[in-house]
């Protein structure tokens, strides 16, 4: 372990919020103050990222939460992604001349899901009311806050476009008819006033009012914006051509966030719970499958050797990932093979000492033709030119593109939330006039062919990049994330392991240089494959990286302190609490006491 970190690890026993915006985490921490419980905190937290960080997440956007209640003394996912239209068939995006669905605009979208999550949450697992929760957010809504460089840079950077598309997105983001400064206040007073009226839902109880303001954004005040808006617009979109809308009034009506199982794997005593494949959740418990067996603790963790064997266990993993992963409410999912002892030990033999350049899932008894058709589609859009609205991340790739942002809380009574909420970016869709928000693009997940896990179809849900994760050894409990798209599992999976074998602290942990794959096929448009390219952060020293390059890796070496964006929290058996969160981009922060 480092005797010095960038960071202080955060401990106490009262209480610790830690997410990708300092606004926020201040936010979840004064709701513990208030006797809150984390899952009162994590509400307020979200509803504050929503407004502080727009480029990265927003009301109608989608969120995975894994909890566990000291209650029930379970762990539970929270499941807010919505799912496709009924109107989203292959019939009518294929007769629109596409063969991808777009990265931004309303043919990409889905039901908007993050707002009914966290109000299944509050309800049900929460304390406060909902005017107390939602307060934070609409204050900072209304009054303003201090506008991060990257939203100005992302505005500025969709001016002209919002000036000649989407003019109800310039009336929000260019108030003054121009993109904010960084540092200025920001006010969205549109916003404001949609959660304002949502605050003031009525109810007879607490629960009444809660399940009021679900009411009225499914059917009520939202919902007819949302569809009055969308009943004459077709709007530019990335394909360079205007679409209209296939969302319909009974889709939202219809739709509700659920609970459900976690997906767990032991590890060397730990017991990891992700969600179920409607994510990319399990690829890290693959990948962690594959690397059991590597006695990973005698290598250096910043070591070429460590390196190279993680990445050739995330590549075998996302392979898989790409051919079998999906909505299992449609498709039969092999994951009980997948995770399976013998499988893994066969993938694990494909790790060599030099890099491979091929796309390699493995061959699932029943399920072959699902490997040939991702090996086929992954020759067809190997390095496909990039375009801009898609979702990588971090400050290395252009500013209009979009990410998310990520949560971790513990309380004083040892509840705990893990959430990484993402979509609504206020570069996905335009700003629904007078609601402050625009629309998702988890759309564009989906593939316009027949026959796959993850081809578009009404009411399934896109297999989404979004993945928290929750640990448990021996009384330890540990949640931890990261924004990041298709990087999410690779950056949780390489800290994850630093903190299990090498003895290092949370903090420490966020500190070391990370590095990534882009091997295989992407989530988002244009769903590039870069065969056999890594990104890495150059802090690794040169002697490393040159050793990679030998082993035949494509080496991007990253501006410094630029790579993953991850917080956690632990508590400990005794009921000590510790926090950490990445120094990389200056935003994110842990507090408590």
């Amino acid at each position: 372990m480092s005797d010095f970190t960038t960071r202080p690890e955060i401990r106490g026993t009262f209480g610790v919020v830690t997410s990708t915006h300092w606004i926020a985490s201040s936010v979840g921490m004064s709701i513990l103050e208030k006797g809150g419980n984390a899952f009162d905190a994590a509400v307020a937290t979200a509803l504050t990222l929503q407004v502080v960080e727009p480029h990265l997440n927003g009301p109608a956007g989608d969120m995975p939460a894994l909890f566990y209640s000291a209650h029930t003394g379970r762990v539970d996912v929270v499941c807010a992604q919505g799912v496709a239209p009924a109107g989203a068939t292959l019939e009518h995006y294929l007769d629109q001349g596409l063969t991808l669905v777009p990265g931004s605009g309303l043919l990409s979208t889905v039901v908007p899901g993050a707002f009914d999550g966290w109000m299944l949450m509050l309800r049900d697992h929460g304390t406060m009311t909902l005017r107390e929760v939602m307060q934070p957010a609409i204050d900072y809504a209304r009054d303003g806050h201090p506008v991060l460089p990257r939203v100005a840079q992302t505005i500025a950077g969709l001016e002209e476009f919002f000036v000649a598309e989407w003019p109800s997105s310039a009336k929000v983001w260019m108030p003054d008819g121009k993109a904010p400064e960084p540092h200025t206040l920001f006010r969205n007073l549109e916003l404001a006033a949609t959660y304002d009226r949502l605050a003031n839902s009525d109810g007879a109880t607490r629960e009444d009012q809660i399940d009021a303001a679900r009411q009225e954004w499914r059917e009520g005040f939202v919902a007819e914006a949302i569809f009055d808006y969308l009943a004459g617009a077709k709007v530019m979109d990335v394909s360079d051509r205007k679409h209209a809308a296939v969302l319909a009034p009974s889709d939202m009506a219809d739709w509700r966030a659920t609970y459900e199982a976690p997906l767990s794997y032991e590890y060397h005593g730990w017991t990891v719970h992700k969600t179920q494949p409607w994510s990319q959740g399990p690829v890290l418990l693959q990948a962690l499958a594959i690397l059991k067996g590597f006695d990973l603790s005698t290598m250096d963790p910043n070591g070429a050797e460590f390196v190279h064997t993680v990445i050739e266990a995330i590549k075998l993993a996302y392979a898989d990932r790409e051919a079998y992963y999906g909505d299992p409410d449609f498709s039969e999912i092999p994951m009980d093979v997948l995770l399976s002892e013998g499988y893994n030990a066969q993938r694990r033999k494909l790790i060599a000492d030099t890099a491979s350049l091929e796309q390699r899932p493995g061959r699932v008894p029943g399920f072959e033709h699902l490997a040939d058709a991702y090996v086929e589609r992954a020759k067809r859009d190997f390095n496909v030119s990039a375009v801009a609205a898609q979702e990588p991340t971090m400050s290395h790739l252009t500013e209009k593109r979009g990410d998310t942002v990520h949560l971790d809380i513990i309380d004083r009574w040892g509840n705990m939330v893990s959430a990484t909420p993402s979509g609504g970016w206020l570069q996905s869709n335009p700003v629904i006039p007078g609601l402050g928000f625009p629309l998702n693009s988890r759309a564009q997940m989906f593939w316009l062919e027949e026959g796959l896990p993850t081809s578009l179809a009404p009411r399934r849900r896109p297999r989404t990049t979004l993945t928290p994760s929750l640990a448990e050894k021996e009384g330890r409990q540990l949640v931890f994330g990261t924004p990041g798209g298709d990087q999410q599992d690779q950056w949780q999976l390489i800290w994850f392991l630093r903190f299990v074998h090498f003895g290092m602290g949370l903090q420490d942990c966020m500190d070391q240089p990370l590095f990534h794959s882009m091997h295989f096929q992407g989530s988002f448009y244009p769903r590039e494959v870069r065969a056999g390219e890594m990104m890495i952060e150059p802090n690794v020293g040169e002697h490393v990286i040159a050793d990679l390059r030998a082993r035949g890796h494509i080496v991007t070496v990253a501006e410094p302190w630029t790579v993953g964006r991850l917080t956690a929290a632990l508590r400990e058996p005794d009921g000590l609490l510790r926090a950490a969160a990445t120094p990389r981009l200056m935003q994110a922060y842990a507090v408590g006491r």
